[in-house]
């Protein structure tokens, strides 16, 4: 559930003490004013156009996309009120968030956290999976995104992700073509090569 505390995220802490953070913030939801918004018809009623990309029920069966369904509330509040403020661009999703307000924004997170990630058909290279395991364990990625890369509060759900969606964020992270995460998935990627990225997207995406 988004809660007020989302609004003013701290954006310049060092990954692994936003992490650190993280961990402590995990269980405050249900006891900060706010929480009791959600409005399951009306988020329902506005991801209808969204369907078209992400999929009915947020589950998208395009690379382009990445699934929605069973993210975290307050991480797709934050992402869209990023693409609103323009901290985040993309050149099909900025013009969507534009003429969003607070209250649209919250309903469609309530919404796709609501819904249950179906599995998506991904043929794994076992040889790749197992050296993104390697290198997930290596550059510590469950400190942030939990085991199982079932993420928490603003750190994503990333397990089952669209292969292709999850290397181009890493690739524009390490490239700083994004920006909005306090330069915590920067911090991780500088040292990342082209094969780390795609042996890391092999790994989460073989994920369910």
């Amino acid at each position: 559930m988004v809660i007020a505390i989302a609004v003013i995220r701290p954006r310049r802490l060092p990954w692994r003490a936003w992490a650190a953070a993280s961990m402590v913030c995990a269980g405050l939801g249900s006891a900060l004013p706010g929480v009791a918004h959600a409005d399951a018809e009306a988020g329902q009623a506005k991801a209808q156009v969204c369907a078209a990309c992400h999929g009915p029920m947020g589950n998208s069966t395009s690379s382009d996309y990445p699934i929605l369904a069973g993210q975290s509330a307050r991480y797709i509040y934050l992402e869209l009120r990023d693409f609103k403020e323009d901290r985040r661009s993309d050149p099909r999703m900025s013009p969507m968030a534009a003429n969003l307000s607070r209250e649209d924004m919250l309903d469609l997170a309530d919404y796709f956290a609501a819904q249950k990630p179906a599995a998506m058909p991904y043929k794994a290279d076992p040889v790749r999976v197992e050296a993104g395991r390697r290198k997930a364990a290596e550059v510590l990625c469950t400190m942030c995104h939990l085991g199982g890369f079932t993420g928490q509060n603003e750190i994503p759900r990333v397990a089952g992700q669209q292969y292709a969606y999850i290397v181009k964020q890493l690739q524009d992270f390490r490239e700083r073509r994004r920006t909005n995460d306090a330069g915590n998935m920067t911090s991780v990627t500088k040292g990342l090569t082209d094969d780390d990225i795609m042996n890391l997207a092999a790994y989460i995406a073989n994920l369910q």
